[in-house]
């Protein structure tokens, strides 16, 4: 059964949930040369990947996640198999081909019960990678994306404002607000909204945000969160990157803003879309966390394709 708790009445545009100036056509190009344009790739052999890990067996009450790559999870709970912002194509628009092979082959994965989405931009929605889903398949989306979906074929789309929830089958998404924006051709900006994911009352999928106020906020309405999966990754340069995404150190105190009782690092190790050097996201999440004495087990710094299983 699936449920969504009120029917959408969407403003024209979400601007004034910004909070921070869209980047303009400098600002893009800048981005563009830093992300696109940047040889350097010397070190992708050293990024961890797990080879033919598969998906580990759950276990009634566990739930796991398996990093597939940039910000694809697969979520097994509740008896659910969901998938966030997936991405299997071998390149998105504006980048080189990515760096690592997905952690799990596409042939491997079972039914799929649900996919959430955190906003449009092509490193987090791809058109290929959605055309390969049954048009069965639940999908959840920030308000005003509903349509994108229907158009190719997919039957049940349930569109989310921020604190909004719906339930598939016993577990419950819940779609929260983010410091971001959303933007997939010149003509679109911001209409369509964006945000990340509670999953289950159980895990933080953050999507895309810069550091701020929100995080904690979400903190609060969802007390005890066992697992936030986190960005580290396209944080530079920081003129730049700083009202989008948070870098290491502001994602490690965003999961405690949050206050979850474990991290996974995330968007980082697959494509190129900053100007970073290629392990200094997942280098600098590990001090930042060391730096405030937090426990190392704590910290899932995963390798591509691996698992980590919990009960809450």
């Amino acid at each position: 059964m699936t449920q969504t708790v009120h029917a959408p009445q969407w403003p024209e545009d979400f601007r004034d949930r910004l909070t921070a100036p869209l980047p303009d056509f400098r600002e893009l190009l800048s981005a563009a040369w830093h992300g696109g344009f940047r040889p350097d790739i010397g070190d992708a052999d050293q990024i961890p990947v797990l080879r033919g890990g598969g998906l580990p067996r759950v276990e009634t009450g566990q739930t796991a996640v398996t990093w597939v790559g940039h910000s694809t999870f697969v979520v097994q709970v509740g008896g659910l198999t969901v998938l966030t912002d997936p991405v299997w194509s071998r390149r998105i628009p504006g980048t080189r081909q990515r760096l690592t092979p997905p952690g799990v082959a596409w042939s491997d994965l079972p039914k799929i019960d649900a996919v959430v989405i955190s906003h449009n931009h092509y490193d987090h929605l791809d058109a290929p990678t959605i055309r390969r889903l049954p048009r069965h398949t639940p999908m959840l989306v920030p308000a005003r994306l509903g349509p994108w979906f229907t158009r190719r074929g997919f039957r049940q789309v349930h569109e989310l404002d921020w604190w909004d929830s719906t339930k598939i089958g016993d577990v419950r998404f819940d779609f929260v607000p983010a410091h971001h924006w959303s933007r997939r051709t010149i003509w679109d900006t911001c209409k369509t909204l964006w945000g990340g994911w509670v999953i289950g009352e159980s895990v933080y999928f953050a999507g895309d945000t810069a550091y701020g106020e929100r995080l904690t906020q979400i903190g609060e309405r969802y007390p005890g969160l066992d697992l936030a999966l986190m960005p580290v990754g396209a944080y530079e340069p920081n003129w730049f990157m700083k009202t989008s995404h948070v870098n290491p150190a502001e994602a490690v105190q965003g999961f405690l803003d949050v206050g979850a009782s474990r991290m996974a690092t995330m968007h980082w190790g697959t494509f190129l879309l900053s100007g970073e050097e290629l392990l200094a996201p997942i280098i600098s999440t590990r001090a930042a966390w060391s730096a405030l004495g937090l426990p190392r087990e704590s910290l899932w710094d995963l390798a591509v394709g691996e698992s980590r299983t919990f009960t809450p």
